[in-house]
């Protein structure tokens, strides 16, 4: 079977194994210290974690009281991250994120520019209901996530390393929204739906939240650790067939690439950044799983979260009552 390793990895397969081998273990006790506080979500867990573990951004999307805000805040803990919430609301500026310019004044009266750092100087960031935000403040949030520095006053300012937003939107209250453009809904590297918990976790939720105590989530990385993992990600080999099990599900949910389903149903479809996208995250996934290699069953875990916000349905499709998820499940029936 062969196998292909990004150009820059210089390592030794036997190198690249040790560094995986701990990072197995370290991943192991982040999943720990969250599963104490995190109840009945092991999907959007491991996705925000793939996330993550890829370098990128996650956008979170369920009902209010699903625990979303408490899991960026749990992750913050256990990754050793600087995490920071801003609540979006339509009066938000772009400078209550990025932050702005004050004027000073020494003891001589002399008068100087002092820049003061908005909230988005976060290694994690969460950006609670997004879409209650102008497009203004969302592009200057979502500027931040695709270059990693604001400008104010034409002077440059690097956000933290690692630096990653987990957004929110709620799915169902869309009366004062403002929906996010297809063009930056790309720019994240996940779409995360988060469901209801079942009857066992909910139950476990009653027990365990509504006492005197709360369980916390206990610290198991740095942000220097979660860096390198991040880099051994980028390194992990990937099998051929692994490769073109990606470019088929991509190109086939395109519109003219002789796919039936993608014919009927898709107005237009995801672009090579989903390629890319999905070719991250599967070593994410592998890693997170405990395997040293990416496999084909990865690619269609993955296919949904990476896909449904980078394509859109035609007319005919809404018409009939299909959804993204019928149409990518339809395109991992044919790709598999």
């Amino acid at each position: 079977m062969t196998m292909l390793a990004p150009k820059e990895a210089t390592l030794s397969d036997d190198a690249i194994v040790g560094m995986a081998e701990s990072a197995l273990a370290d991943i192991a006790e982040v999943r720990r210290s969250v599963g104490t506080v995190i109840f009945g979500q092991e999907d959007v867990v491991e996705q925000t974690m793939i996330a993550i573990l890829a370098g990128g951004h996650a956008l979170l999307v369920g009902v209010p009281g699903l625990a979303k805000t408490k899991l960026v805040d749990t992750l913050g803990i256990a990754l050793g991250l600087d995490a920071r919430r801003i609540q979006f609301t339509p009066d938000l500026m772009p400078s209550d994120i990025i932050g702005t310019e004050v004027m000073d004044q020494d003891e001589h009266g002399r008068r100087s520019f002092r820049y003061v750092r908005g909230p988005v100087f976060a290694q994690l960031l969460m950006a609670d209901e997004i879409n209650r935000a102008s497009p203004r403040t969302q592009s200057a949030l979502l500027q931040s996530m695709q270059e990693y520095h604001v400008t104010v006053a034409g002077e440059r300012h690097d956000l933290p390393k690692p630096f990653h937003v987990l957004a929110t939107q709620n799915p169902l209250e869309q009366e004062g929204t403002y929906p996010l453009p297809e063009a930056q809904l790309d720019r994240f590297l996940m779409q995360v739906d988060v469901a209801y918990p079942d009857l066992a976790a909910e139950r476990r939720i009653l027990l365990e939240t509504t006492g005197g105590t709360e369980q916390r989530a206990t610290p198991v990385m740095t942000a220097e650790r979660l860096r390198e993992i991040q880099a051994l990600v980028r390194r992990m080999p990937v099998a051929e067939s692994v490769v073109e099990a990606i470019l088929t599900l991509v190109r086939s949910a395109r519109p003219g690439n002789g796919h039936s389903e993608a014919d009927t149903h898709i107005a237009w479809g995801p672009g090579p950044r989903a390629s890319q996208a999905l070719m991250t995250c599967v070593r994410a996934r592998a890693l997170y799983d405990g395997r040293l290699a990416p496999s084909v069953d990865d690619v269609m875990a993955l296919a949904e979260p990476i896909l449904q916000h980078r394509m859109a349905l035609n007319f005919a499709a809404r018409a009939e009552g299909i959804s993204v998820r019928d149409v990518i499940a339809a395109l991992k029936r044919s790709a598999a």
